[in-house]
């Protein structure tokens, strides 16, 4: 990393691990990613803003999902750093990384209350996929929190 860079805090935020009634995982691709990337939905916490209320607001800005029941808030902060490439530019280069704070939640609603045609849209298109298959779908530089993330959840739902 770059020395410029490495003084940077991480930027706050919370992420969150949608299932359906079948165990699948809601995930979506960025739109200023053209790469065959997914994600889950994740984002920033505002000030004064707590984790779990920051996830229900992200998880509908981002999906318009509001119908959903809280199964467990993953303990502890995951973290990852942005790569080179990507320093000095995601979120008005105030930060080198994020440090989130995780919650698995239920979706109760149908297909069709998703939209990701939001006020500010993220995402391209979304889909539901097997909780083995979300370490095969991310950018790198995510990956370890994936591979992590899996292993919480696979233990959660067996």
């Amino acid at each position: 990393m770059e020395k410029k860079y490495k003084n940077l805090p991480l930027r706050c935020g919370v992420g969150i691990i949608v299932l359906n009634k079948d165990n699948k995982v809601f995930v979506a691709r960025r739109i200023d990613n053209p790469k065959n990337f997914w994600q889950m939905p994740q984002g920033g916490v505002d000030k004064g803003e707590d984790f779990l209320s920051a996830a229900y607001r992200e998880l509908e800005e981002e999906t318009s999902i509001k119908n959903v029941k809280l199964i467990k808030e993953i303990d502890g902060l995951t973290t990852y750093e942005l790569p080179k490439h990507l320093l000095g530019i995601i979120w008005r280069g105030k930060f080198r990384g994020q440090k989130q704070k995780w919650f698995i939640m239920r979706y109760l609603g149908s297909d069709k209350e998703i939209n990701i045609q939001t006020k500010k849209p993220e995402f391209l298109e979304w889909k539901w996929v097997d909780i083995a298959t979300i370490t095969e779908i991310v950018v790198d530089f995510k990956l370890h929190v994936y591979k992590e993330l899996k292993e919480k959840i696979i233990k959660m739902i067996n």
